[in-house]
């Protein structure tokens, strides 16, 4: 930060001095210009009045300072002291032919017989002819070298300039480094208040966001404790009775059959547990792929038909092919889970639809409606958290681990995507999924490779 402001405040002063010089160069040169033709001026009157006294006699006594030129009212040149007469007609030259016009006339011109930018200044005489005098400009940057003194000045300002530059940049960064991010609103400093109270807000915001994130980390170990210690209860209940042999021989199959439901759904607890970690984790993850939903929701329905038939639940898919760009692995988790739940929590002889649609804009929607149980309008906003159940009796008769739906929000938060749900008790449910416009290459979208802040909040909802 120093850096900068000393460059920018540096780089304004440098700026305004050689505005400055420029200005100041300026106006010498344009006032040693304007003396200059000032003096020729007044020694064209003195030439004149020489002339008519001692004629030509008295422009050869004169000195090589300037360029003396007497010519006639036809512009034809009578004499010139550097040069042989006769020359050239000097009638079209613009200072010539303004004094012939006006009395006097003025030009910045290279002359022809020096090839040197000389300034002429040409005055009427009272018998008609011009009188002009040259000096060349030269003379004139000469003079300027006589200022030339105050480039050190200059020098002498930038070198100062920079020193105070380097003196401001740190007297503005000092307090702000000073500032003490334990107790920040001990300030000296009035301009500081509104930096402070930011300093204040983040700070507040920050650990409101740790302690619920703590919170959240306490709830999760807790339901991930109660989840797993209860089918371990009734594993290692049933599993004593056996071994002890007090089970009649009716009841061992009956015994075993519990075990292996609650081993099962002990198994199946696990593994949704893990699949929810490594989402969290933001590990490195399979390459993005064009996935066909259509036909993924297929290979998904057809794996579950089996499960549907037993309770004539109906499984259907309507829409037609198409891509979006996601992780394969992921996608078909998603859809296997809201396929699930619908199957799970739909009433016998329901059914399931699965729809893919195109909207107008280019996204692409995932729409998975059963005929269901449906959910109470209150429970609708925690139905997405892990192990939220809305009825932990039924969820647990049909082996519900309460985070299928988790890992379906996570699923969609990965791939950029929206979650609504709209449901009604005994009416049933609707969960819809709409992609972002859909992609042809082989990579993650833009949007979701800056999401990591926000898949970091969700980890524990």
């Amino acid at each position: 930060m120093i850096k900068t402001i000393f460059r920018n405040t540096f780089l304004i002063g440098i700026s305004i001095l050689a505005l400055c010089a420029v200005l100041f160069f300026g106006i010498q040169y344009t006032q040693i210009k304007n003396d200059t033709y000032g003096a020729l001026k007044q020694e064209a009157v003195y030439a004149e009045q020489g002339l008519l006294l001692g004629g030509e006699d008295y422009l050869k006594s004169l000195g090589d300072e300037n360029r003396v030129t007497w010519i006639d009212g036809n512009g034809d040149v009578l004499y010139d002291s550097e040069a042989q007469v006769p020359t050239g007609n000097e009638k079209d030259h613009e200072e010539v032919s303004e004094a012939m016009e006006e009395g006097e006339g003025k030009k910045i011109r290279k002359s022809e017989s020096s090839g040197e930018s000389t300034m002429y200044y040409a005055r009427k005489c009272k018998d008609g002819t011009i009188i002009r005098l040259g000096r060349p400009v030269s003379a004139v940057n000469k003079a300027l070298v006589a200022v030339r003194p105050i480039l050190w000045v200059l020098i002498l300002v930038l070198v100062i300039s920079a020193v105070l530059s380097f003196r401001i940049a740190k007297q503005i960064v000092n307090p702000i480094n000073a500032i003490d991010l334990e107790r920040p609103e001990i300030n000296k400093y009035p301009e500081l208040t509104p930096l402070i109270d930011k300093i204040q807000e983040q700070k507040m915001t920050i650990q409101e966001e740790v302690e619920s994130r703590e919170q959240m980390r306490r709830e999760f170990s807790a339901n991930v404790s109660h989840e797993l210690k209860t089918p371990l209860t009734s594993i290692s209940g049933f599993a004593e009775l056996l071994s002890q042999g007090v089970v009649s021989d009716d009841k061992v199959q009956e015994f075993s059959n519990d075990i292996y439901k609650e081993s099962q759904r002990l198994i199946a607890l696990i593994d949704d547990i893990i699949k929810l970690s490594r989402l969290d984790e933001n590990k490195e993850e399979p390459k993005w792929e064009k996935v066909d939903l259509y036909d993924l929701s297929s290979e998904v329905l057809d794996g579950l038909r089996p499960i549907a038939d037993k309770q004539g639940i109906k499984l259907s898919l309507t829409g037609k092919s198409t891509s979006i760009t996601g992780v394969y692995a992921l996608l078909n988790e998603m859809v296997y889970n809201l396929c699930d739940n619908a199957i799970k929590y739909n009433t016998p002889g329901g059914s399931v639809e699965v729809k893919i649609a195109t909207k107008e804009n280019g996204d692409v929607a995932l729409a998975v409606k059963d005929t269901g149980i449906g959910i109470p309008q209150k429970h609708q906003k925690r139905v997405f958290e892990r192990f939220y159940r809305v009825d932990k009796s039924h969820s647990k008769e049909i082996g519900g681990t309460g985070l299928g739906l988790s890992i379906v929000k996570h699923v969609a938060l990965h791939h950029n995507a929206n979650v609504s749900l709209e449901s009604e008790p005994g009416l049933g449910t609707t969960i819809t999924i709409v992609f972002p416009k859909k992609t042809e290459s082989g990579e993650a979208p833009e949007e979701n490779k800056e999401k990591t802040d926000e898949k970091s909040k969700s980890k524990n909802e």
